[in-house]
């Protein structure tokens, strides 16, 4: 039996009795596991890491979105991550290692789009390798203008969905679902208060700027904790390790006079991803996923 991993970013991530019940569609399925949850109350974003049978997933991911439309309405959200939807992002991502292909993964994407466009009239985006049009790749294209613009950008043509109505559901908004490789949700907190350093430092590191290779940063704001935040995405970690990672915004940083607080990992991240990290930090070059205890034990029984 093939297992498929599902990442749904949900737009809510300060009320527990809420997260609670969003969970319970992964929790309650038999085929399902939920392995982990990351609430945050500045993102005001709930993301969650769940595997199970292709089939199972389908079903959990469907669920979801039921009780999320239940109990979250857009128009009286505020956080600091960009957001088009209740349920903002839905990616199915492959695990090879368990049977489990992209192109699973893409089909999976394109029946739960059909689905939940039909069942909820919510416009839905497909994206990444399930997208429809170049345009679409880009998760962050999606987003741009968020919840409160979405209106607008669907009466665009290049905008209309590729399922459900033309318009935004009223509380719901919109949703985006596809198919992805693996990446790594990293978020750096600055030793400052200062928003203006945080994007600038986002600016520098991430990809369409010009700077590492496969990285989307934005500076945000935690209002709980007077800080900010540079909160990134790391495509491809085989191609800009999480290290370097954090040696670049540490040196972006030094140039403004600021130092690196603590960083946060969102969700789970495999270990071939941080063993550049380990390798750094052990100095030893021949370090590798191979001496992870999981690891081996995860080779013996498969």
């Amino acid at each position: 039996m093939s297992v498929v991993e599902c990442v749904p970013n949900v737009s809510e991530g300060r009320r527990a009795d809420v997260v609670a019940d969003v969970r319970a569609a992964f929790t309650s399925r038999p085929g399902v596991e939920l392995l982990h949850t990351h609430a945050d109350i500045d993102h005001n974003r709930t993301v969650l890491t769940a595997v199970g049978s292709p089939e199972s997933l389908l079903a959990a991911a469907e669920e979801l979105y039921e009780r999320v439309i239940r109990v979250i309405d857009l128009r009286e959200h505020r956080g600091a991550h960009p957001r088009v939807g209740a349920v903002d992002v839905c990616p199915f991502v492959p695990l090879p290692e368990y049977g489990s292909t992209m192109a699973d993964c893409v089909e999976l994407a394109r029946r739960l789009g059909e689905r939940v466009a039909e069942r909820f009239a919510l416009p839905v985006f497909l994206y990444q390798e399930a997208a429809t049009a170049p345009l679409r790749r880009d998760l962050s294209a999606i987003r741009r203008g968020q919840f409160e613009g979405l209106g607008e950008k669907l009466r665009h043509p290049d905008w209309r969905p590729d399922f459900g109505p033309g318009a935004p559901h009223q509380s719901a908004g919109a949703t985006v679902i596809g198919a992805r490789g693996p990446l790594i949700a990293y978020n750096i907190v600055l030793d400052s208060s200062d928003l203006k350093v945080a994007r600038l430092i986002a600016v520098a590191v991430r990809a369409s700027s010009g700077g590492l290779p496969g990285i989307k940063a934005i500076g945000v704001e935690l209002g709980s904790r007077g800080l900010v935040q540079v909160s990134m995405n790391i495509e491809d970690p085989s191609v800009t390790p999480i290290d370097v990672v954090s040696e670049s915004v540490r040196a972006r940083a030094a140039e403004h006079g600021v130092k690196l607080l603590e960083t946060e990992l969102v969700g789970l991240v495999s270990a071939d991803a941080v063993t550049p990290a380990a390798r750094a930090w052990l100095q030893r070059g021949d370090f590798t996923a191979e001496r992870v205890l999981e690891s081996a034990i995860d080779r013996a029984l498969l």
